[in-house]
């Protein structure tokens, strides 16, 4: 028997594809359009989020039955914005140049809809091991668009992936730019961010018609 049943898998195979937190429950738009123009920070920002969301969930499914309910976005505010201070400091420490590049939006990850949307939807009402599964699950489906989206952003506006020129160089006119290839700065600003995720959207929903709404 497999470490995971089939319906612990889909607990992380679902948001991938069919129930993807940012292109069918449209969650966490803010965060793809600000920080993607660069897939550094799309994978850092992904990072950050699958560890707030992973242990997230896992501590709010082990305090649940003595969270007042009255109290407890109040609980799950305080719990994310404590994983969000120390993914801060970590950041501070080991990649301060980049810590300085996403700046606010670290801090904004304590009002990003799909955590509090998670801890309230199912980590409320279900054990630390599915609740992980689906933080970890909800996650990867958050930072695969994030990833997506920064690779052509980058790749199409800077010519660079990862700061690394793989389309030549535009001043020296080598490799596509030597036969009159341009870089797009359109895809630099925040609204190709979200023409990008449309692609995106209308591709799934055109491979997947049950994805399509009435």
């Amino acid at each position: 028997m497999g470490l995971l049943s089939k319906k612990d898998a889909k607990l992380i195979t679902d948001p991938l594809a069919d129930n993807n937190p940012i292109t069918i429950q449209v969650l966490g738009i803010c965060s793809a359009l600000a920080i993607t123009a660069q897939l550094k920070a799309s994978i850092v920002m992904s990072l950050s989020v699958l560890f707030v969301m992973g242990v997230g969930n896992v501590v709010i499914s082990l305090i649940r039955n003595i969270i007042p309910s009255k109290i407890r976005i109040i609980v799950q505010l305080t719990v994310v914005a404590a994983l969000v201070i120390i993914v801060d400091q970590v950041l501070k420490a080991y990649a301060y140049s980049l810590s300085k590049e996403l700046s606010v939006f670290i801090g904004l990850i304590i009002t990003n809809c799909i955590i509090m949307g998670r801890f309230e939807a199912f980590a409320l009402g279900n054990g630390p091991w599915k609740s992980f599964l689906d933080g970890i699950g909800n996650a990867l489906g958050y930072a695969v668009i994030l990833v997506i989206v920064g690779f052509f952003r980058e790749l199409l506006g800077s010519g660079t992936l990862l700061g690394f020129k793989v389309l030549g160089d535009p001043i020296e006119k080598t490799g596509v730019y030597a036969i009159g290839y341009e870089n797009n700065g359109f895809m630099l600003l925040s609204p190709m961010a979200l023409i990008v995720v449309g692609i995106i959207i209308w591709v799934q929903r055109s491979r997947n018609k049950d994805l399509i709404e009435d």
